[in-house]
């Protein structure tokens, strides 16, 4: 059974750091592109970042380029998400992604972690 565990949310105030993990068990994490998401009431689920691999390429959105980074443990089978430089408008619950490489209609989503960027 696959299961995604997110953690590390909070109420940060603007300027300051975060950083998410998303642990992941039941999958063998080199086999599957990790991402995540970022959700606020009355929109759709945005990408915000995604690992294909370990190692490889990430990328970001516009809205987080350089102030947020991806990054992964194939030992812990863990990915983390560093957030700095908050910004109010990043305030959202934080989802956890992991889609099979070879089959993207094979994914699994975490319950997330809420994210508050607020003075």
């Amino acid at each position: 059974q696959v299961q995604l565990v997110e953690s590390g949310g909070g109420l940060v105030q603007p300027g300051g750091s975060l950083r998410l993990s998303c642990a992941a068990s039941g999958l063998t994490f080199r086999d599957y592109s990790m991402n995540w998401y970022r959700q606020v009431p009355g929109k759709e689920r945005e990408l915000v970042a995604t690992m294909p691999a370990p190692g490889r390429n990430t990328n970001y959105a516009d809205s987080v380029k350089g102030r947020f980074t991806i990054s992964g443990d194939s030992a812990k089978n863990t990915v983390y998400l560093q957030l700095n430089s908050l910004k109010p408008e990043d305030t959202g619950v934080y989802y956890c992604k992991a889609e099979y490489r070879w089959n993207v209609a094979i994914y699994y989503w975490g319950q997330g972690t809420q994210v508050t960027v607020s003075s």
